[in-house]
């Protein structure tokens, strides 16, 4: 049986009232396109909640207002919050180690992925016709 460090209580609630940046320095770039991204569904879902409450009184400003501070706030929290920092710091960690093809090659892959998919596409539609002439014309199963 593993004994498991107990959290107090007082350190998630103050560490959503925190202002402060958790290691600043580190991950800057993931960190800002994921708050972004948080940012974005947040204000999506703030604007389908005020056409959902359209001519609904005060609830139709209140509601989406509300949503909103709320959402921004806790997409920057989140994303200064220790362990998702620290996740996130580890994803540009090894996003940095990557080996990113050139224009060229990159080019060159593409084209010869799209050119397989339409020969696939063209030997599926063949099987499809051929199994339709069989079943509609040899077997007289279709009609």
């Amino acid at each position: 049986m593993s004994k498991q460090k107990a959290v107090p209580a007082g350190s998630f609630v103050g560490e959503i009232f925190h202002v402060g940046l958790y290691k600043p320095s580190q991950g800057r770039i993931t960190r800002q396109v994921t708050c972004a991204v948080l940012w974005a569904v947040i204000a999506l879902a703030s604007l389908r909640l005020y056409q959902t409450l359209y001519e609904a009184n005060v609830w139709q400003y209140v509601g989406p207002l509300a949503l909103l501070v709320v959402g921004f706030w806790s997409g920057y929290r989140a994303v200064n919050f220790p362990k998702f920092a620290d996740f996130l710091i580890a994803v540009e960690a090894e996003m940095n180690k990557v080996s990113w093809p050139s224009r060229g090659e990159l080019i060159r892959s593409s084209v010869v992925v799209i050119f397989v998919i339409f020969m696939l596409a063209i030997v599926l539609f063949g099987y499809d016709v051929l199994w339709q002439y069989l079943f509609k014309n040899v077997l007289g199963v279709l009609k």
